[in-house]
């Protein structure tokens, strides 16, 4: 145990010295500022025909068959984890309303 405890204090001194190091930098050093200027040649700012990058485009004319409506289903399919069917709606929602059906024992 003796050996583990000397192992542990000389890590930690360890890391007390480098985050000592690291600290003193921090504060010792101040990095300074200056200015870069980057010139692009003017070849380099308008793309030549035979040097400008491939683009596919993308055809946007084509458009999706129209799904068919589905046919109604012979008996109510079951509400999910109980095996019993859903309720039906009381009255037929007008054209775009929306109809949340809960499942039986749901408030």
């Amino acid at each position: 145990m003796p050996t583990l405890i000397r192992l542990v204090i000389v890590l930690l001194v360890l890391v007390g010295l480098a985050y000592g190091a690291m600290f003193g930098i921090v504060s010792v050093v101040d990095p300074g500022e200056k200015d870069v200027t980057v010139r692009i040649p003017a070849r380099d700012l308008v793309a030549a025909p035979e040097r400008a990058p491939v683009r596919r485009e993308i055809d946007t004319t084509r458009t999706a068959p129209a799904a068919e409506p589905a046919a109604p289903d012979a008996e109510p399919k079951p509400a999910p984890g109980t095996g019993e069917p859903l309720p039906e709606p009381t009255a037929a929602p007008a054209d775009g309303e929306v109809v949340t059906v809960a499942p039986p024992g749901v408030e």
